[in-house]
């Protein structure tokens, strides 16, 4: 069951959404679904509002009025969450709940995905995908957050960076 989870974006009135979270897992608690109801979740930024006192980091909602939820699409799921206090419904056409896609998912940072890599900054790798493929070059800068690594290849005899997925390039085996 836990691979048929998706997110999905349920809509609250202004100034709910802690109240239909908590709400929400206080059922899943309650009612034992851990296994269709994953997680809740509500995306928050830091931001840094100047006072009078000097600067001071507050949290801030990135989407009032709207949580995030991992579940498993069933009936039963759709009318707990839908009958909460505070929901007004689902993002989606109707009475269907529509999940967010990967692309959704990843934009918003909702999951987070640990990144391994097997060089560093200064090795040599070989570019396994694109344009470049099969060339070899060397590492100058490895950018986990945005997923991005920039290689510098030597073409036609000049030195040229190339910024790559990090997925595009592995250890060249010496």
């Amino acid at each position: 069951m836990a691979d048929n989870a998706q997110w999905y974006v349920v809509h609250t009135y202004s100034g709910y959404e802690n109240t239909v979270k908590a709400t929400i897992e206080k059922y899943v608690e309650n009612r034992g679904l851990q296994d269709l109801i994953h997680e809740i979740s509500i995306p928050l930024e830091t931001v840094t509002e100047i006072t009078d006192n000097g600067p001071k980091e507050i949290e801030r909602k990135v989407f009032p009025g709207y949580v995030l939820v991992k579940m498993v699409m069933t009936d039963e799921t759709w009318h707990i969450v839908r009958n909460i206090r505070g929901v007004t419904g689902f993002l989606g056409e109707g009475n269907k709940a529509i999940p967010l896609s990967e692309s959704d998912i990843d934009a918003l940072g909702v999951e987070k995905r640990e990144v391994v890599v097997g060089y560093q900054e200064g090795d040599t790798v070989k570019i396994t995908d694109g344009a470049l493929e099969s060339f070899l070059g060397t590492v100058e800068e490895i950018d986990l957050e945005h997923g991005k690594v920039r290689v510098v290849v030597s073409m036609f005899g000049r030195e040229t960076p190339v910024e790559l997925e990090l997925d595009q390039v592995e250890p060249a085996n010496n």
